[in-house]
This record gives C-alpha cells, structure tokens and sequence, in this order.
C-alpha cells in the first residue's frame, strides 16, 4: 500500500509528520484515531484527528495535500439523512 507524510496539528501530536497509508483513492482518511494505553487500571484515551486542507496554490488554487487537525470532542457519529425519513418530533 502507498503511504504518505501527513503532518499534524494541535493536540499532542503538534508538528510531528507521519506517514499515514492512503485509501484506493488515493486520499488519507478522513479520520485518524491515536489510542493511548492508560497508567494503571483506566480506560484508554483516544486522541483524534479529522483531515482537513493544507492549503491551496496561489495561481490556479489547487489543494496542496492534507494536514490533521485535532478535535477535543472526539469523533463525530455519521447519521445517514435518508430522503423519506422524517426529522423526529420532540414529544
């Protein structure tokens, strides 16, 4: 598989570069999770990442590959938002 080096920003992976593999699209994914083991008898604590743009060439704007960015809050859960359901009341 083909990977590349991602850099990452915030959290406590600030300004390390990994290589990360890439999908069959040839795009990191969209999140990367880093499970750190706990001292003792606790859970372990997730650190996440979400993809997001490193930035864009001055002539033509054109992506120039992507950079994680850490999100505090954790992952965020995918809802499908299929066309025939209904938003739920809230009685």
């Amino acid at each position: 598989m083909k990977s590349e080096n991602t850099p990452f920003r915030g959290g406590p992976l600030d300004g390390r570069v990994l290589p990360v593999l890439l999908g069959p699209t040839g795009h990191p994914p969209k999140w990367y999770e880093v499970p750190v083991p706990a001292a003792g008898d606790g859970p372990a604590t997730v650190y996440a990442y979400r993809r997001a743009p490193a930035g864009y060439s001055k002539r033509l704007g054109l992506q120039r590959g992507w950079v994680y960015e850490y999100a505090p809050e954790g992952r965020e859960r995918f809802t499908p938002k299929w066309p025939w359901s209904r938003p739920r009341s809230g009685s």
